[in-house]
């Protein structure tokens, strides 16, 4: 911002991702894959060896996954001392990645600290929250956010994380799962696509499991792991979508309708819904990776990290992010992301050269805890209170019914409704600590 004392001052923003895109899209880089894979470590570990500078502690966290684990891979090959890890450690399975990151850690010879956390003591963390976060802010991976940075503020003052890989190289399944669907259902005739989804959510998840159940070895696998029901119904929730933007907005939303929940509200106009402050792409995928990177990357990951880390005096930094490696990465060719079903490619080539590939290929896990479950165990009175009809019907924010009906369909364990009710919870827990 440049301050004039004779007249009124705007500030001017110095970068914008949408020029970074759209120079990016009319320059492709073109050359081999090895050409690219190199150019892309050069980059990369220029950015990181310029975030290791510190006059204090420094470390990073490591999941095991690609994004964090390529960045402990560069970090530790720039370093003559082994660097220091962080991870944080579930007893439930499907929600334990220490596994993964320590045999990653042991590869690279890291000081590696990892700290399993009781089901108990993660929940501790819930009554912070509002005042942590100082609004609404509801992804329940904040809470191992918080723990594994109070754990890593024990030993370090900096740590690094290597948030920013999915929206740059494609990593999120709604890349490649969502592509896929757009495709086979935009060429049906929309009607056909609405009868469809009448049709699908005529029938309980309930039923549709039992079909499952009974005819299983015939399912495809999508179908036949987890509950088919709930994944069915979710597919009835989107095929009917008329533009792929409609489409995505649907598949990145919780509450498909906030106005019916939300008393006397309207959604405001936003660059989910304005594409007129969109860059020039003609690539679904390209879309859905811009946006998630203006919006889900700065309002909730970078949100989440950066006020779970200032809770304890934790610095943090994302090389992924340094405009250098963003601007090179919207140069690559969308083949250089996704190639074979799988995203992240070209990121994947730069870390198996440090890490072998069997320690990196598994199914994409997340950074969660297993809110489903404590919500019909644990966390039931406390999430009862906040939930009351009575209590809704006071406070006048929310219409009480769809959110009820939610409750109970969760408690039943019919359905697993874990992101929309957490969604109205930590509002709730919000409002009674700052109301």
């Amino acid at each position: 911002m440049s301050i004039d004392a004779a007249q009124e001052s705007e500030p001017q923003a110095y970068w914008s991702l949408r020029d970074a895109v759209s120079d990016g899209q009319t320059a492709v880089f073109t050359g081999s894959d090895t050409k690219m894979v190199n150019a892309l470590e050069t980059v990369l570990r220029e950015s990181i060896r310029q975030q290791m500078v510190a006059d204090v502690p420094l470390g990073v966290f490591l999941s095991g996954g690609v994004d964090s684990s390529t960045v402990v891979a560069l970090m530790q090959a720039q370093s003559t001392q082994p660097i220091k890890t962080f991870t944080i450690g579930f007893n439930e399975s499907g929600y334990n990645e220490a596994e993964d990151a320590k045999k990653v850690a042991r590869h690279l010879g890291t000081e590696h600290t990892e700290l399993y956390v009781s089901s108990q003591e993660a929940m501790a963390v819930i009554p912070k929250l509002p005042t942590l976060y100082d609004e609404p802010f509801s992804d329940s991976s904040q809470i191992p956010t918080f723990l594994v940075s109070q754990m890593a503020r024990r030993h370090v003052t900096v740590s690094l994380s290597g948030d920013g890989g999915d929206e740059l190289f494609g990593g999120y399944n709604r890349y490649l799962q969502g592509h896929q669907i757009w495709n086979k259902i935009r060429i049906i005739p929309r009607p056909l696509r609405c009868l469809a989804a009448k049709m699908i959510a005529s029938v309980s998840p309930q039923r549709f499991d039992r079909i499952a159940n009974a005819f299983s070895s015939m399912m495809p696998n999508e179908l036949r792991a987890g509950r088919a029901g709930d994944k069915l119904h979710k597919l009835a929730e989107i095929i009917d979508k008329e533009s792929s933007e409609i489409f995505y907005k649907s598949l990145i939303s919780h509450w498909k309708s906030p106005s019916s929940i939300v008393l006397d509200s309207h959604e405001p106009l936003t660059v989910i819904t304005d594409n007129s402050q969109w860059p020039d792409l003609d690539d679904f995928i390209l879309q859905m990776m811009y946006l998630d990177s203006i919006t889900y990357l700065p309002d909730d990951i970078l949100v989440k990290v950066d006020r779970a880390a200032m809770g304890v005096s934790l610095e943090t930094r994302v090389p992924f992010l340094d405009h250098n490696v963003v601007e090179f990465a919207w140069k690559l060719p969308l083949s250089l992301k996704i190639r074979n079903g799988h995203g992240k490619w070209i990121l994947r080539q730069v870390l198996y050269k440090y890490v072998p590939k069997e320690l990196i290929e598994r199914p994409k896990m997340g950074f969660g805890v297993p809110i489903d479950v404590w919500l019909r165990g644990p966390l039931r009175d406390w999430a009862e209170e906040l939930l009351s009809e009575s209590r809704l019907r006071q406070e006048g924010y929310f219409n009480p019914l769809p959110i009820r009906q939610k409750w109970d369909e969760h408690l039943s364990g019919n359905r697993n409704w874990q992101h929309h009710l957490w969604d109205v919870l930590m509002f709730q827990a919000w409002l009674e600590a700052w109301g």
